[in-house]
């Protein structure tokens, strides 16, 4: 009788760990695709909207967990000649609350490609995004800071992404499709040796897909640069 007992038990047990996940796991792809080999396509485009290059991200080593779903983000970037290629990895992680993305992703492939033979320590804070958002949400602030052995001397860069606020929702239409989307602010500060510079910036994230579009602005809020999805492949 104990033995079924035990048993009984333990199959309620399991049986409320598999929902939890499922629903766990349900929540982490409300904004981000999170599934094994999910590709997502960008192009760049200057101040006048000239293409300067392109940029993937494809979801690797999804893994469902008691929490939620952890994955890693294989991006890469090309310039707009199909040259100069660079690649890198970072985590996402979700507990069916919150998404976390890695602090290294604040980094910029071009940075990372240009220290990526120098001895670097890399410290930071995620990224968050609640799985539910409404318009005039403030988000958690975003770091990340790099030190680097340059042999003579040690040189260091930051990169503060602060003001993060939920402005509003708004239908876009981009290359892939069109998407309702949340609009997200922050302000995006980069500091490196007597440089220190504010780049605003806006982000457009739809559910089920992640980010459809990115605008970065100069501290007088006139447009540097844009990132557009061009496809989703899954």
């Amino acid at each position: 009788m104990n033995y079924l007992k035990n048993n009984l038990r333990n199959f309620a047990i399991l049986l409320v760990f598999n929902l939890s996940g499922a629903s766990f796991a349900q929540m982490c792809d409300t904004f981000f695709p999170m599934r094994e080999g999910v590709r997502m396509e960008y192009t760049l485009h200057n101040k006048k909207g000239k293409v300067e290059g392109s940029q993937w991200q494809e979801f690797r080593n999804v893994q469902k967990t008691a929490n939620g779903t952890e994955a890693e983000i294989h991006m890469g970037f090309m310039d707009d000649k199909g040259k100069n290629p660079y690649e890198m990895t970072y985590n996402m992680t979700c507990d069916g609350n919150i998404i976390r993305i890695d602090f290294k992703s604040l980094l910029s492939t071009q940075m990372m490609e240009q220290y990526s033979e120098m001895e670097a320590e890399i410290t930071g804070t995620d990224i968050e995004l609640p799985t539910q958002l409404k318009p005039g949400m403030e988000l958690p602030d975003a770091g990340v800071s790099m030190k680097i052995n340059m042999g003579a001397m040690n040189m260091k860069m930051e990169v503060e992404m602060t003001n993060r606020k939920v402005e509003k929702k708004e239908t876009i239409t981009v290359p892939a499709g069109t998407f309702d989307c949340y609009v997200i602010y922050s302000d995006n500060r980069s500091k490196m040796m007597m440089v220190d510079k504010n780049y605003p910036n806006r982000s457009w994230i739809s559910e089920g897909v992640g980010t459809v579009k990115t605008e970065s602005y100069n501290g007088k809020g006139k447009l540097l640069n844009s990132t557009v999805l061009s496809a989703i492949k899954d």
